[in-house]
């Protein structure tokens, strides 16, 4: 019975023990894999055409993400629409893209976020042999460049044209890459061409300086951003281009959207650090169209800020981040994660294990305390005559055990009180001694 005993208590350590590991390893793989796993090592941009502005800024991009050991992928493409379509494709791998305001849909919201925007791009309506006094109804029935399927200068430049009322035949509006267009307008092979891109492109520079090409400034400006309220109106300086020659001649109204860094809602929360902070070195430098610092801007035009974009733009990135190499910050924000997690588990069992060992000793002491109850009431009944030899030999059995019960000292006065009481119970069998 006593070797009983023992090896039941011993179980139930065992069994502690082991519950305790079992729950710890598995809130250990819950934070690691599930709340807090590791960052990716290889990630995947969509830019723009090859040599467009997107490109450049891509690998300008995939620099400042190699400092942190970070595999920037630049997919090419053909414009805004088509990043915004493979953001859309789980399959497509792209998780980072390069899109203009104007171009998400409300739906995109569930699966996509706004890192916020980044520079304005205008919408440089270069034409030549036409009269800008007429305005824009000059331009009915005149061959168009807009730009390939999946653009956004596409994009843009048809939803102009319908607020416009301007109605084209399909061989008026040439699918051109922007280095095509430059070459067509120079030849004279199309009489306009709409290009969307920053001020930076040396496609913009290259066709303000080519003969005979002007830049179309926009009347009206006004009444376009009250009707489309992701537009912004800039205006280009005179002589700006070209102090020298004076170009352009005049002051050129421009409209103007606005280029977003989106990303799925699933992509990495360090990631997203890594790609804001890219984002403030390159974009927080002053330029043409705006101040020091004020981009990248924490605007949500069509698609809400990320959580991880919002914390970003209000105090920058988490302090542990600021003073560890990335990967070694990442490492010890996951082992700070796995500590709370470990915490909340062990240490209340930790501090429940001396509960439960306390109540395994009372209850093997509380248990021979019922056997010696029961030999006591049966003692008392009439049929107990003549069996006190038996009755002797089972509180002798009962002593053996409860002296050989292994108790802590501090709950050793339940042994020796079990002990004195086994003595009187034996007085009772003995009444003549």
């Amino acid at each position: 019975m006593y070797r009983t005993e023992r090896g039941r208590s011993e179980r139930l350590r065992v069994l502690l023990v082991v519950a305790a590991v079992v729950l710890a390893v598995a809130a250990a793989w819950w934070a690691l894999t599930v709340w807090m796993p590791a960052p990716p090592r290889i990630v995947t941009m969509a830019t723009g055409p090859e040599g467009g502005a997107y490109a450049a800024l891509g690998a300008r991009y995939q620099a400042i993400l190699a400092r942190s050991k970070v595999e920037l992928r630049l997919r090419p493409t053909v414009g805004a629409l088509e990043n915004l379509a493979l953001l859309r494709q789980p399959g497509s791998e792209v998780s980072i893209a390069f899109v203009v305001a104007g171009t998400a849909k409300a739906e995109d919201s569930q699966t996509l976020a706004s890192l916020g925007t980044l520079f304005y791009e205008p919408l440089w309506l270069f034409y030549r042999g036409l009269d800008p006094a007429r305005g824009l109804d000059g331009f009915r029935e005149k061959r168009m460049a807009i730009g390939p399927e999946g653009s956004g200068t596409r994009e843009l430049t048809l939803n102009l044209l319908n607020r416009l009322g301007l109605d084209y035949a399909p061989g008026e509006l040439l699918p051109l890459t922007p280095e095509q267009t430059a070459g067509a307008l120079a030849r004279g092979e199309v009489d306009m061409a709409p290009i969307l891109t920053s001020w930076d492109s040396p496609l913009v520079h290259r066709l303000l300086g080519t003969p005979g090409v002007s830049l179309f400034s926009f009347p009206r400006a006004d009444a376009h951003l009250a009707l489309s309220p992701y537009l912004s109106k800039l205006v280009l300086p005179m002589g700006v281009a070209d102090l020298a020659r004076n170009i352009p001649p005049t002051d050129v109204v421009l409209l103007a959207t606005k280029a977003n860094l989106v990303v799925r809602r699933d992509l990495h929360p360090a990631i997203q650090y890594l790609l804001l902070d890219a984002a403030e070195e390159i974009h927080a430098r002053p330029d043409l169209f705006h101040r020091a610092g004020e981009f990248p801007a924490a605007e949500a035009i069509d698609l809400p800020l990320s959580e991880d974009a919002r914390q970003f733009h209000k105090s920058g990135r988490p302090w542990i981040q600021r003073y560890l190499p990335f990967h070694v910050a990442i490492l010890a924000q996951r082992l700070l994660v796995l500590i709370v997690p470990l915490l909340g588990i062990v240490y209340p069992l930790m501090r429940a294990l001396p509960g439960l060992y306390s109540w395994n000793v009372r209850r093997r002491i509380f248990r021979l305390y019922g056997e010696l109850k029961l030999i006591e009431l049966q003692m008392r009944e009439p049929a107990a005559a003549g069996a006190e030899d038996d009755f002797l030999a089972r509180l002798e059995d009962l002593e053996e055990r409860a002296t050989r019960l292994r108790v802590p000292k501090i709950h050793a006065w339940l042994a020796y009180t079990l002990r004195a009481h086994i003595h009187f119970v034996r007085g009772l069998a003995q009444p003549g001694q």
